[in-house]
């Protein structure tokens, strides 16, 4: 599985990126989770509104910080 965290570094990202990382490595997953930060490959990828999220190509949050719950919910545990 492939996460990708899209936003160009303010706080609603990096809690973003802290919330899928500390679920990640609370389940033990094999995941592999990166931050994208390039303005022009966020915009390149269709993303209108940060953080967003995307797993294996498909964009599953966008424009608000996930809680650990809904980010297990995504990731199916």
């Amino acid at each position: 599985m492939e996460i990708k965290v899209f936003g160009a570094g303010c706080a609603k990202c990096k809690t973003t990126y802290q919330t899928i990382e500390k679920v990640i490595n609370d389940n033990n997953l094999d995941v592999k989770l990166t931050k994208v930060e390039d303005i022009v490959e966020i915009l390149n990828s269709g993303i209108m509104a940060t953080p967003a999220v995307v797993v294996d190509g498909k964009v599953k949050i966008k424009g608000h910080v996930p809680s650990e719950k809904e980010v297990k919910q995504i990731l199916g545990i």
